[in-house]
């Protein structure tokens, strides 16, 4: 348990390292004045943003390709698909995206709160009367071959209300033809819009 628990571990803080280290490069090659901005960004295969240090530098690769919006798309979709299983309280439907032994860690207040995909789904199956969506917005996506990364600034609305907001991170992996969630992190305040 202790291996399988390191191992998720590294997982998060792997993709928290290719967020900083894409941020980084973003900040770089977008000036002071963009520097904060969140978009979508074209990246090639490499993980690097299309016309950022590689190709500022002269160097070129003959595999690195620009990710198409389709391709952000089919990335985007297992997070939407989890978004709309958690509105309608559907464990079964929220573990189709998500990559079996997965894990989540929630910051709330600087305490990390670790669980397993099946943990969540047990939370979100339960009744409530409460209506509950969470919207991303500005993804950041990044892709290299069968790996990818989703940076992107949440609302999680409680009864049409926003009830918290954060960043939510997405390592995301391609295997059997399709997209799966394969670990989750995120940030949770209740000072939100201000």
């Amino acid at each position: 348990m202790k291996i399988l628990h390191r191992f998720q571990t590294a997982s998060v803080l792997a993709g928290l390292l290719v967020l900083a280290l894409t941020l980084s490069l973003h900040a770089t090659t977008s000036g002071p004045a963009n520097s904060s901005a969140i978009t979508p960004t074209a990246a090639s295969s490499s993980g690097t943003p299309v016309g950022g240090a590689a190709s500022q530098a002269g160097a070129t690769s003959s595999s690195a390709t620009p990710s198409s919006a389709s391709d952000q798309q089919a990335v985007l979709a297992p997070i939407n698909a989890m978004f709309a299983a958690m509105s309608k309280h559907d464990a079964a439907a929220l573990k189709v995206p998500l990559l079996p032994g997965g894990t989540m860690v929630l910051m709330r207040n600087g305490t990390p709160h670790q669980m397993t995909f099946d943990a969540f789904a047990d939370i979100i199956a339960k009744p409530g009367k409460a209506q509950i969506e969470e919207r991303i917005h500005d993804p950041l996506v990044r892709i290299d071959n069968d790996l990818a990364v989703v940076w992107a600034p949440f609302d999680f609305l409680v009864d049409g209300k926003v009830d918290h907001c954060g960043t939510d991170l997405f390592n995301l992996v391609h295997t059997e033809g399709k997209w799966l969630i394969a670990s989750v992190a995120d940030t949770g305040r209740k000072e939100c819009g201000k």
